[in-house]
């Protein structure tokens, strides 16, 4: 039976992985004020950024999807691994030995299926690395030296080698523990008559590591002539690999990527080595299948849609690379960075370029010049004959749709001024009018899309209050969540603190009812607090006190809306002990004057015949409440 991780120890490896170094190994952060940060949510498509995260509490939120929060939940969310898997492998970076109860450690059992093939890819690079020096692999050797690559290059990109045998590294990984099953769903062997042999035989190989820089699967390079296989083979798709969501060398580039706000695109894994070693450290290529909505993705999150950002296509000049730069048009709109296509003179690949011509032929190549639009425009006309009258409007009917999809009202109008002019039609008014009604038409047939994601505070705390609005909580009663209600903001703005800054608003915070809090959402977030310990614990460890909220909340609505409001920004420009007490004051008010409006409304139902010493207890009430809130006007926090 597998054990289970012990307590003590999920909270020693919460604390010792920052949140912020574990999100920005899959997407650029930026400050957000607070000390938040901020980057594209990588769980739902968005233009701005709404996704948050609090490095101080070890939150994440995202204000567009309500994604949230810590490390684990971050890692179990985008890498799609249980609980147990997230915990060992953030320990295992950490440099963390974990525990585990009923029965012990036994690595083999209580792995999860990921963490295992990972660890048996990690295996076969190694193996294949040292493969590499052997006498066998002379012929790998030579191939990379005839391309420019020496050994220092080869460690640097963990080039390898797989021997030509049948099960050279099937019994190697057998040796290390792995199981034939492992090997099998690793994609790393395959069936044979007689049982598992390698998939990859007398091939270079290249490793293929995700964003976080594990290795998931590799590229295959033959080298004999008797090798009746693909030029290139790569690891089928398997839990861990699916060839449209990787990137070869995003690993290597994406820091480099998000400082220079720029990508390069190329087609090869040689194409990736040249162009680092020329100095184009932000080179990337697909695994063999086009470019195309998964790798877009990855490359916006890196790229932050910052208006400035650039993505350039190196692609061949020749039939197929034409066309391969046509599909990448078709997903050009997706990006919101300016796209370009740089092919090299001869119809030379960037490697070749580089051997041909070296470092600072390449280093021009990626240079932008021709806009993609622009070359896909030109490669759609070039089938017409532009002389006749009859070929200029065929030309137009078919490259003005494609303009047509251009969403900016500016942009489309630039480069349909441009395609009148690589048509050699006069009257570009004409053009102009032909592409607006063209959208006009695409819009009709499609439909107006949904609206995009929320990216603010507000909005997102509406979506958040109809999960309770709808019966989530069906104990809580009270007016519905309304943010255009002062109350109710005021009540969102206290509740943050008591998360955020504790320490501003302990003890007076911990004496407040759950029932000063008139959202039914507030009042289960409060009570979540209290049933934590209240807030003074989080004066001493706010990963720790957070986390204890989290786990008080009843439901995963209440938990969601305690991480948005962990790392929600205040509105306030200066979050001081007068900025609390503000907040503190103004819920109390509001729960003083909703019992004065109660106790008056008993006093009248009473009326004159009412039993004197009944009377006179409720006047009582009244008269400590006027002079209580007299005092909250007069004195503010003072009078809590």
């Amino acid at each position: 039976m597998a054990g289970r991780i012990n307590d003590d120890d999920v909270k020693v490896v919460r604390d010792a992985v920052p949140i912020d170094t574990v999100v920005s190994e899959y997407l650029q952060l930026r400050p957000a004020g607070g000390g938040n940060m901020k980057g594209l949510c990588p769980f739902h498509d968005e233009k701005s950024p709404s996704f948050q995260v609090s490095p101080s509490k070890g939150l994440f939120h995202c204000f567009g999807c309500q994604e949230g929060g810590d490390t684990i939940a971050f890692v179990m969310k985008i890498d799609h691994l249980s609980f147990s898997e997230t915990v060992e492998r953030l320990a295992a970076k950490a440099g963390i030995t974990l525990r585990y109860e009923e029965g012990g450690y036994n690595p083999t059992h209580q792995r999860g299926e990921r963490i295992r093939l990972v660890e048996a890819h990690k295996a076969a690079a190694d193996f294949y690395v040292e493969q590499l020096g052997g006498e066998e692999a002379a012929i790998g050797r030579k191939f990379l030296a005839e391309r420019g690559f020496d050994q220092s290059a080869a460690e640097h990109f963990g080039v390898g080698y797989s021997p030509a045998g049948w099960d050279h590294l099937t019994r190697f990984l057998r040796g290390k523990g792995f199981s034939d099953k492992e090997l099998l769903l690793a994609g790393l062997s395959q069936d044979g008559r007689r049982g598992p042999i390698d998939r990859f035989r007398g091939r270079l190989m290249w490793p293929i590591r995700d964003i976080s820089g594990e290795v998931v699967g590799f590229g295959a390079r033959k080298l004999r002539d008797d090798d009746n296989g693909p030029k290139y083979l790569n690891t089928p798709d398997t839990a861990i690999y699916k060839k449209s969501q990787v990137l070869y060398g995003v690993d290597l580039a994406k820091k480099d990527i998000a400082k220079a706000s720029r990508a390069v695109v190329v087609e090869g894994y040689t194409d990736v080595m040249a162009c680092h070693l020329a100095g184009i450290t932000t080179a990337i290529a697909t695994c063999g299948t086009a470019f195309g909505t998964d790798h877009i993705k990855i490359l916006r999150r890196l790229l932050m849609d910052n208006g400035s950002a650039r993505v350039i296509f190196t692609f061949d000049g020749d039939a197929a690379g034409q066309k391969a730069a046509l599909r990448a048009f078709e997903d050009d709109q997706k990006f919101a960075a300016e796209t370009y296509i740089a092919i090299a003179p001869d119809g030379m690949d960037p490697c070749e370029l580089r051997l041909n011509k070296g470092d600072a032929a390449v280093q021009d190549l990626v240079e932008p010049r021709t806009p993609l639009f622009e070359f896909a425009i030109r490669q759609i006309v070039s089938r017409y004959d532009l002389e006749t009258p009859a070929g200029r409007a065929s030309a137009l009917d078919e490259a003005g749709p494609i303009v047509a999809r251009i969403k900016n009202g500016a942009s489309q109008h630039e480069v349909a001024v441009q395609l009148a002019g690589i048509l050699g039609i006069l009257d570009t008014q004409f053009v102009v009018k032909r592409v607006a009604q063209m959208a006009r038409w695409a819009r009709d047939r499609g439909g107006r899309g949904p609206a995009g994601p929320a990216s603010s505070s507000s909005s997102s705390a509406s979506s958040s209050a109809s999960s309770y609005d709808s019966g989530q909580s069906p104990a809580l009663s009270g007016p519905a969540l309304n943010l255009r209600s002062p109350a109710h903001r005021t009540e969102r703005e206290l509740l943050k603190l008591a998360l955020q800054r504790p320490e501003l608003v302990s003890p007076a915070f911990d004496a407040y009812g759950v029932d000063e809090f008139t959202a039914p959402p507030y009042a289960a977030v409060r009570r979540a607090v209290e049933d934590a310990g209240g807030a003074e614990q989080g004066m001493a460890s706010a990963p720790e006190y957070l986390a204890g909220v989290r786990e008080a909340a009843p439901n995963d609505a209440v938990r969601a809306l305690v991480t948005e409001l962990a790392v929600e920004v205040f509105h306030g420009k200066t979050i001081d002990e007068a900025y609390a007490g503000e907040q503190l004051v103004r819920v109390r008010l509001r729960a003083v004057d909703l019992r004065i409006h109660d106790v008056t409304s008993t006093l009248a139902r009473l009326g004159t015949g009412a039993d004197h010493e009944r009377h006179q207890a409720v006047q009582n009430e009244l008269w400590v409440l006027q002079q209580y809130r007299q005092s909250l006007r007069n004195s503010g926090a003072a009078a809590l």
